[in-house]
This record gives C-alpha cells, sequence and structure tokens, in this order.
C-alpha cells in the first residue's frame, strides 16, 4: 500500500481546518483570492506555495507549522479534530484508545441515535454561540459516522482501554449531555448506557477478532488519547473533547503528533495499563457484578 505523501498529509490537514472553520472550498477560496479549483487541488494534495498556505492558515485561525505537521498540531475544534481521526483512521493497522467511557468505534446504532440529542444538551443555552455550535452537530455526526463505517469495513485491529470507574458513572448518570436535562427521561437514558456497557460485555466475553478490550481498576490518566500505528508511523492524538455523557464538543485544545518521545511515552502508559487490565471473562465478570448488578434499580 502506498501511504499518503507529505503534500497530501496537507491537503488532508487543510480539509480538516476547513470544515472545522466552518467554510466551504468556495469561500475559502474567496476569502484567500484564490480560485475554488486551487482549494481542490491543495486538498486533493497537490503542492501549494508555502506564501499561499501561510495566507490559508491566518484564515482558518491555525498556525502554518500546524497546517504543514510540523512538529505537533493543536486543533481547537471539535470538527477538525474528529475529521483528522477519520483521515488517521483511513490507513492505520492498529488503534489503542483511551477515550471514556467508550471507544466510538466501538458503540451501537442505538448511541448514534441519542449522540445529537445528548451533543445539544451539552451546549448551555445562554451560550453566544449557542446556534452556531447546534448548525454544527450534523457535520460532526457525519464525521463520526463515516469513522465508525471505516473502522467497520477496514476492520484495523483496536485495543480499547476501558475505565472501571467512568463506565460505573455512565451507567448510574445515563447518557445525558448536561445535569438533568429539561423533558428528559432519565431512565431511559440510563438504559441506554447500560445497553452500551452491556454490549461491552457481549465482546469481552466473545472476543471479535481484531478486538481487544481491556477494563482498568487503576486511576486513568485525565486527557483522553489514541494511538495510531501503521507500518511506517505512529501518531497520537491527545483530546479534551468528550463524546459521552457531558459530551464537550465546544471547548479544549487537541494535539496530534509523530514525535517519537510522545509516541514512546503514550505506547508505554498504554502498555502498562493493559497488562494489569482485566479481561475477556474476568473483564465481564466484574462489570456484570459490580456495576450493571449494582445500578440495576436506578
Amino acid at each position: 500500500m502506498d501511504f499518503a505523501s507529505s503534500t497530501e498529509d496537507v491537503g488532508r490537514r487543510l480539509r480538516a481546518f476547513r470544515m472545522g472553520a466552518g467554510l466551504t472550498p468556495e469561500e475559502l477560496a474567496a476569502k484567500a483570492g484564490i480560485s475554488r479549483a486551487a482549494i481542490y487541488r491543495y486538498e486533493s494534495g497537490k503542492p501549494a506555495k508555502v506564501d499561499t498556505l501561510g495566507k490559508i492558515a491566518d484564515l482558518l485561525g491555525v498556525s502554518l507549522p500546524t497546517l504543514l505537521g510540523v512538529g505537533v498540531e493543536y486543533i481547537a475544534s471539535a470538527i477538525s479534530f474528529f475529521e483528522r481521526m477519520r483521515q488517521l483512521e483511513e490507513d492505520v493497522d492498529q488503534i489503542t484508545v483511551m477515550f471514556g467511557p467508550i471507544s466510538y468505534l466501538l458503540t451501537t446504532e442505538r448511541y448514534d441515535e441519542l449522540l445529537p440529542t445528548v451533543f445539544d444538551e451539552s451546549i448551555p443555552q445562554d451560550v453566544a454561540d449557542r446556534k452556531a455550535a447546534v448548525r454544527e452537530i450534523d457535520a460532526l455526526m457525519e464525521i463520526l459516522k463515516t469513522r465508525k463505517d471505516t473502522f467497520r469495513r477496514r476492520r484495523p485491529n483496536i485495543v480499547s482501554l476501558v475505565s472501571a470507574a467512568e463506565l460505573e458513572d455512565f451507567c448510574r448518570v445515563g447518557f445525558i449531555g448536561a445535569h438533568n436535562p429539561p423533558d428528559v427521561s432519565l431512565a431511559e437514558r440510563r438504559a441506554a448506557a447500560r445497553a452500551e456497557i452491556t454490549n461491552i460485555v457481549c465482546m469481552l466475553r466473545e472476543q471479535p477478532i481484531g478486538i481487544q478490550i481491556g477494563v482498568v481498576i487503576d486511576s486513568m490518566p485525565g486527557a483522553s488519547f489514541q494511538v495510531f500505528k501503521r507500518a511506517d508511523k505512529a501518531q497520537v492524538a491527545v483530546s479534551p473533547f468528550r463524546l459521552g455523557s457531558f459530551a464537550n464538543i465546544r471547548v479544549g485544545v487537541a494535539t496530534i503528533t509523530a514525535a517519537a518521545e510522545a509516541v514512546q511515552l503514550y505506547g508505554s502508559i498504554t502498555d502498562q495499563l493493559w497488562r494489569r487490565s482485566l479481561k475477556g471473562d474476568q473483564a465481564a465478570d466484574f462489570i456484570e457484578k459490580t456495576i450493571l448488578h449494582r445500578h440495576a434499580s436506578a
């Protein structure tokens, strides 16, 4: 397989940051004073002059090094970040995930049905940009569903680290976007959370090929992260964005880097957590007895 060249990677990042800025190729072209065709060429991986990319980076509110992928990419938009994750997942061999409470790639169709509502609930009613944030939900859902479709089609190996404490909170509180959301049946949202946890239990018992799940009883790192590995490269994405209960798709700065030190350090963390995690039937029994049974009447 031929992997993306550096110019193709720039094109991918350009597309992600343009989407995060809420601009069409036509709108970005008009602001940059170049043709629409030029934007399409750049996003498809054709080379562009550095001064042109610098002007585009300024318009998109990112640095030129971030757009070029030099060092660390800093990403303040959930849309841009999850689009970058979608791009990275297109050709990886292995994904290691610590994204609570459950890796999105392993969730059910019902999760996708509820997620837009949970996103809406997570956006405070009194924020100035609420209408714009709500409009972005459809674009974000399209990216997420494409990620899941790609994962199911390609089936890269996935190692998912799950926090027992986060699973218990998810079961107890339910799949909600904010505390006491109005006109919401909390019993139904708790049932939705239980269904996702039960799905994890089923995978732990069945152990589908290519899917490894470890339930971590120890303390977990505060930030979510994902490690992408392929034959020639590894990258780490660290994120403040959250897709589960009390979702966050508005505030924070995510990072993506291929720096060897970062890959080694996060790899060491995941190895340590994986070794100490519960797996298979042992993990499934633990979840059923200490989480699902405990909150059965919630």
